[in-house]
């Protein structure tokens, strides 16, 4: 749908506001804005990260037991753009208005989706380039080593579903979102805009895994800081989930590392480019297909090398 340009913002209910407060601070955010119901961190282009109190009354329904992400805020460029998009879902799904001011309503997971305009700003951030064979960008300067992640912006965000024909036609046939690509009957890419990022989510069925949040991922400036990044927040005592690797169906190189705020994070860099003349694919279900290659357990930030597994 035309104006609606990325997730703006993610609201969590945290079990312990303390330790999620050191988590967002180790993994990069920006803490601009502290109280005792709630810790709002930003990205370098202001996407918001909220915690709140698990408890808290204001939150909305969960849609899984503990800690997980309780509201997604997707951002549009202006007020004409938001106005035309809820007009032209308006029919289409329930809409209804919340004490906060902003138009809402609830996908098929039970999931609170609100949309505004965007707090999000551009910025002229870019990350180092490649050279590859014929295509020689970085002359005369040698590629950074970053001793930690700034993360840009809220990439995308993947849930467990219960029903993914109906995430389907919620966001792709009431809202206007796009399917990149899929896993038939399992997974679905979807992104919000029709030229830009790869995906803004992702939806998996996987039938032992009922609803909930599977991570939320973070872009980066480029490879180089996605392995500083991650070799950062590993000697913050962070546990690594998996990575680095890399999709072979984004393009994306990634670092997934547990949260105690429910789920995954990730950090993320040079995903594919999309414009409208993409033609969505399918894809089998596959470890090769998830990750090209990828490092079980992180890598040790003293020596610098691949963890060994404990017995």
């Amino acid at each position: 749908m035309a104006g609606i340009t990325g997730i703006d913002c993610v609201i969590y209910g945290a079990l312990d506001l303390g330790e999620g407060k050191k988590f967002l601070s180790d993994w990069g955010l920006t803490l601009v804005e502290e109280t005792e119901d709630a810790i709002v961190f930003e990205t370098m282009e202001k996407s918001q990260v909220i915690l709140k109190p698990i408890h808290s009354p204001e939150l909305p329904n969960a849609i899984e037991e503990g800690p997980t992400i309780r509201e997604i805020i997707w951002g549009a460029e202006s007020q004409a753009d938001l106005d035309a998009f809820l007009a032209g879902i308006a029919g289409k799904v329930e809409l209804f208005q919340s004490a906060d001011g902003l138009t809402k309503c609830v996908d098929p997971n039970g999931l609170t989706i609100a949309f505004r305009v965007t707090h999000r700003v551009k910025t002229t951030i870019k990350g180092a380039a490649s050279n590859a064979v014929g295509v020689t960008q970085r002359i005369d300067q040698a590629a950074p080593v970053y001793q930690r992640a700034t993360p840009v912006r809220i990439a995308h965000a993947v849930f467990f579903v219960d029903d993914l024909p109906a995430h389907i036609d919620f966001y792709v046939n009431k809202l206007g979102f796009n399917i990149t690509d899929e896993y038939p009957g399992r997974g679905a890419f979807i992104r919000c805009v029709e030229e830009g990022t790869h995906h803004n989510l992702f939806f998996l069925s996987v039938g032992d895994r009922g609803k909930g949040i599977n991570h939320l991922s973070f872009t980066l400036r480029d490879i180089y800081e996605v392995m500083g990044g991650g070799i950062h927040f590993s000697k913050c005592g962070w546990d690594t989930q998996i990575g680095p690797g890399r999709h072979p169906i984004s393009s994306a190189f990634f670092w997934y590392f547990h949260s105690p705020l429910g789920g995954l994070f990730e950090y993320y860099a040079d995903e594919d480019y999309l414009t409208e003349a993409w033609t969505p694919r399918q894809h089998e279900v596959s470890p090769e297909n998830f990750a090209e290659w990828a490092i079980a357990d992180g890598i040790d930030p003293k020596t610098r090398r691949q963890r060994l597994r404990k017995a």
